[in-house]
């Protein structure tokens, strides 16, 4: 029972270990170094949101689907389209590994989302930005977080 225990307390510290989490107001921060308040009509807590609910803010977060894509990075941005892994097939919009969008300085993150909410269906291309996000009040996002 002990050894079961301890199996699974190693593995959960390996697993948040693993993990690349950001602050909040740190990525608000700079979002807005990089001019993404306003861009596309989008506000910093549209994107403060969308990454919340991706990847609970984890810059290191890699999910497969069932289609064998996968999604990369704190906005959980899609091989078949934005970016190529080199696993499946990928029309590679956004010009890029995806292996860069886990980088945590998230400048190849940022240049891609931009590019993915300048096309058709902006912010509505990640569906649970749609669902949990879209049309509902978000200022509360930014309670706290000094841009200055």
């Amino acid at each position: 029972m002990r050894r079961a225990l301890l199996i699974s307390l190693v593995a959960c510290l390996v697993t948040i270990h693993q993990a690349r989490l950001i602050d909040r107001c740190d990525l608000a921060k700079l979002l807005h170094q990089e001019d993404m308040d306003g861009f596309e009509g989008y506000s910093l807590s549209d994107w403060l949101c969308l990454a919340f609910v991706e990847s609970n803010f984890n810059i290191s977060k890699v999910n497969e689907n069932a289609d064998g894509s996968f999604d990369y990075g704190i906005f959980q941005i899609n091989s078949h389209y934005w970016c190529t892994d080199h696993q499946s097939h990928s029309e590679n919009i956004c010009h890029l590994e995806c292996q860069e969008l886990l980088d945590p300085n998230l400048l190849s993150t940022i240049h891609c989302a931009k590019t993915i909410v300048s096309g058709t269906g902006g912010m509505k291309n990640w569906v649970a930005w749609k669902m949990h996000c879209s049309g509902r009040p978000l200022s509360y996002w930014m309670t706290g977080c000094h841009l200055g």
